[in-house]
C-alpha cells in the first residue's frame, strides 16, 4: 500500500502595516507601505495599498502589526492580524 502523506500547504504571505482605522467590529484597516525604485529616473517610489485584516488581538488605530494572507472571511477580508509588533504611542 502506498503511504498517506499529507498534503503540503504552500506558505502563506506575510506583511507588517499601520493600522489606519479601527472602527468596524471585527475588523482594522491597515496600510502596507512599499517603495521601490522607479525603473527609469532611478527615483525612490512609495505606493500604499489599504486592506481589511480580521483582528482577533485587539490592535487599535495607529498600531504596526503583521498580518497573513488567509481564507476569505468576509466579502472583503483575506487577511489576518497574527501580532502586534508595536502599540501607538
Amino acid at each position: 500500500m502506498a503511504e498517506q502523506t499529507k498534503p503540503t500547504r504552500t506558505r502563506r504571505t506575510v506583511r507588517q502595516g499601520v493600522v489606519t482605522s479601527d472602527k468596524m467590529e471585527k475588523t482594522v484597516m491597515v496600510s502596507l507601505i512599499r517603495r521601490y525604485a522607479h525603473p527609469v529616473y532611478g527615483k525612490q517610489v512609495t505606493r500604499t495599498k489599504k486592506v481589511k485584516a480580521r483582528n482577533d488581538h485587539g490592535a487599535k488605530a495607529g498600531d504596526t502589526v503583521r498580518i497573513m494572507e488567509t481564507r476569505p472571511l468576509a466579502k472583503t477580508v483575506c487577511w489576518r492580524v497574527t501580532e502586534i509588533v508595536e502599540r501607538a504611542k
